[in-house]
């Protein structure tokens, strides 16, 4: 593969994303709405509060926190194929000598660069105010080690999987809104994993941080190579399937 094609793609999907007033409106204010009314909540915790208390407070907040690197990627994701054929650009782009897995890469990391960036954005600044403005007792707990390495870890692995659905989506519906309601819909149940962590059902150690961090790894290359896979260039262009061994064909005429 080609890097200079791939960072070719993430500059002119980058610029399409600082034009789209709807994606930079919803990158700046869905976050403030997962933010603002935990930390709220957590503040009003008491320094007297219990164990148990405190803990279901801070998995409800770590639960909505990660909801962040689910929900933004497939409002971004799900322009990279609806988005090109709303502006007629679909047929040159998929016609450019490029192969499928470079362009689907460069897709990938242009939604995947803002995405994570604004759910690390938004972490840190959670943790900063809870330690300085939320009773030791909550600050203990949002701080614990485990439980900050498992927000770390999964923020970009749930990000992730949520692009791959989401440029899958887009590649299949007709309409943008119905590929960024299935996207997320789609990405939702990955949360059992680290919903786990958060209310601590079990008990979160580095370890069980790293084996599941590890498992979402791997469900993320297979999402990658089931949209390359459903990703049919003849299909988006003629809305024909082409044979198997013409697809394959063609994909070899574009490779340098």
């Amino acid at each position: 593969m080609s890097l200079l094609r791939i960072r070719a793609v993430v500059r002119k999907e980058t610029r399409e994303y600082r034009r789209n007033r709807f994606i930079v409106t919803t990158m700046l204010v869905l976050p403030l709405v997962f933010l603002t009314a935990p930390t709220v909540t957590l503040f009003r915790i008491p320094a007297s509060a219990t164990g148990p208390l405190v803990e279901r407070a801070v998995g409800v907040t770590s639960i909505l926190l990660l909801v962040v690197p689910l929900v933004i990627p497939p409002v971004i994701a799900a322009y990279s194929v609806i988005g090109e054929r709303d502006q007629g650009t679909l047929e040159p782009f998929l016609t450019t000598p490029i192969r499928r897995e470079e362009l689907l890469l460069g897709k990938a990391v242009a939604a995947f660069l803002p995405s994570v960036t604004v759910a690390y954005a938004v972490y840190a600044v959670f943790a900063l105010a809870v330690r300085f403005g939320a009773a030791h007792v909550v600050s203990a707990v949002v701080w614990h080690g485990p439980q900050m390495l498992a927000q770390i870890l999964f923020t970009p692995l749930l990000a992730t999987w949520s692009i791959w659905v989401g440029i899958g989506m887009s590649a299949r519906a007709r309409d943008v809104r119905v590929a960024q309601q299935l996207a997320t819909l789609a990405s939702l149940p990955v949360l059992a994993f680290t919903t786990l962590i958060s209310f601590q059902v079990v008990t979160p150690t580095v370890p069980l941080a790293i084996g599941l961090a590890l498992t979402l790894l791997v469900g993320d290359v297979a999402a990658w190579r089931v949209v390359v896979r459903m990703f049919d260039r003849e299909l988006l262009i003629t809305g024909a399937s082409a044979l198997p061994s013409e697809a394959a064909a063609a994909d070899v005429q574009k490779q340098p």
